[in-house]
């Protein structure tokens, strides 16, 4: 006879893994795209007219594939399923709340709000939690765009 336990087990551990990695992938996404940035200045400095190094083309799909490897990898280590339903949205939608946390205190509120997604997202994968995940993903998601087109 299979029977199921009573009480879920604890998603703070898992929940907060995937925090502490969201936070590491957007302090490493907001230093690598500066240092990039630096890179192309000092590179493009003597040219007058349009100018683009092989990192400006190079950035975006190297964060995200790299971000995508340490998702899979931590993921899996955590027990967070089913991932195919929570890695594409913390990789293509993170993009907004850390822009708008950059673009109004710097890379340290990137850094926390990278780190926020990546829990409230992660929280969606427990049907226990799912609505609250998806009503604080949601939350931050919409704050964030307003910030950044108002």
């Amino acid at each position: 006879m299979n029977t199921s336990p009573t009480e879920p087990r604890p998603v703070i551990p898992q929940v907060s893994g995937a925090a502490v990695t969201g936070a590491v992938l957007a302090c490493g996404a907001v230093y690598f795209f500066s240092w990039v940035r630096r890179d192309s200045d000092q590179a493009c400095e003597k040219t007058d007219g349009l100018c683009w190094t092989w990192w400006d083309w190079a950035a975006i799909p190297l964060t995200l594939a790299a971000a995508l490897i340490t998702l899979i990898i931590v993921y899996k280590q955590l027990d967070i399923r089913p991932r195919l339903a929570v890695i594409p949205p913390t990789i293509l939608l993170a993009p907004f709340p850390l822009l708008a946390a950059q673009a109004n205190a710097g890379w340290w509120t990137a850094t926390i709000a990278g780190g926020t997604w990546s829990g409230f997202v992660a929280l969606t994968a427990w049907s226990r939690y799912r609505i609250l995940g998806v009503t604080a993903s949601a939350t931050l998601l919409l704050a964030s765009l307003i910030v950044l087109y108002r």
